[in-house]
């Protein structure tokens, strides 16, 4: 029996007791706070960093090789009565506008039409993504050369092959042909985002709704109506923020071919801030002119947020 009691007390394992390290990280807040710790790091020196210090600029007189001092908000005062600073917002406002509108309606028409049992569908969804994965500034070149006033393929054809005009087309030696033509070289690389984006969200929609709808004597219209578009929207809230995000603060596609001209009717805010900031000199004012779109973009993510929260109300489920 004595026998048996040693033997039991050998094999009992000793309560130790963890160390203060290993109840610290066994602490739930505390490991979450260590394992976000690196990207939060991260974020503050690559995104927090540059952001702090372009708004500090916008408050100040900085120059190239001279540093500024604070002259508050000097800066945006005169702005406010600058017209080439309103007129590159309300081009701004108009490009963003209406290569969305196109980008969208080409778009989701694109991803409709691939959506079907089409031939060779693999190859053409390919050979739509071609505009989206050429880089940006080659295909700015593309458009340049298309626009060109002596060598433009469109004027060829139009005068030389077909002889339906006179005289070469003159694209961007006036404002307004500038301006749309730049429109559609964006709405050109922009579509394949949205259409290959909207065809996966297409994809998730399940085949037997339609197979219903159909059975109830559905209308094509009435199936978009009340079956893709409703399932379709949050994608489309996300895609359209992004979307809008990214033409606003377009720059390279712009500034490669037109550089803002002729005579500034086609800078962009972010064309603008950077001719002001860099081939200027004036490093607060170009600053400056990059906040004032701050605004703007802080809109578009409202949008694509109460779009979503609105859908999630629709379908009953609290809002994150």
């Amino acid at each position: 029996m004595a026998g048996t009691d040693v033997t039991h007390a050998q094999w009992t394992r000793p309560n130790i007791q963890p160390s203060w390290l290993v109840r610290l990280f066994d602490w739930k807040p505390f490991l979450i706070f260590m394992c976000m710790l690196p990207a939060a790091g991260l974020l503050l020196v690559f995104l927090t960093y540059p952001l702090g210090l372009g708004i500090w600029l916008a408050f100040t007189d900085t120059t190239i090789g001279r540093s500024g001092v604070w002259v508050g908000l000097e800066n945006f005062e005169y702005l406010m009565g600058d017209r080439l600073f309103w007129q590159a917002v309300f081009y701004s406002v108009f490009y963003t506008s209406v290569a969305t509108v196109g980008k969208f309606g080409l778009g989701l028409w694109l991803a409709l039409l691939l959506n079907n049992h089409l031939p060779f569908k693999s190859l053409l969804r390919a050979i739509i993504l071609l505009p989206w994965i050429v880089p940006t500034v080659l295909s700015a070149i593309a458009f340049w050369w298309i626009y060109d006033a002596q060598f433009s393929i469109i004027s060829y054809v139009f005068v030389d092959v077909l002889g339906w005009r006179t005289t070469y087309f003159d694209f961007l030696g006036s404002t307004w042909p500038a301006r749309w033509s730049l429109i559609f070289a964006n709405i050109w690389r922009g579509i394949p985002f949205v259409a290959i984006t909207l065809l996966a969200g297409l994809q998730t929609i399940s085949p037997s709704l339609y197979e219903a709808a159909l059975l109830d004597g559905s209308t094509g219209w009435q199936r978009f109506r009340f079956i893709t578009f409703p399932l379709l929207l949050p994608i489309l809230a996300i895609v359209m923020t992004f979307s809008i995000i990214f033409t606003f603060t377009d720059f390279q596609l712009v500034y490669a071919i037109t550089r803002g001209g002729p005579v500034n009717s086609t800078h962009l805010l972010a064309t603008l801030a950077f001719q002001r900031g860099i081939p200027g000199g004036n490093l607060g004012e170009g600053a400056a002119i990059a906040v004032s779109m701050i605004p703007f973009l802080v809109f578009a993510t409202l949008f694509s947020y109460f779009a979503l929260a609105r859908r999630k109300w629709q379908q009953g489920e609290a809002n994150d």
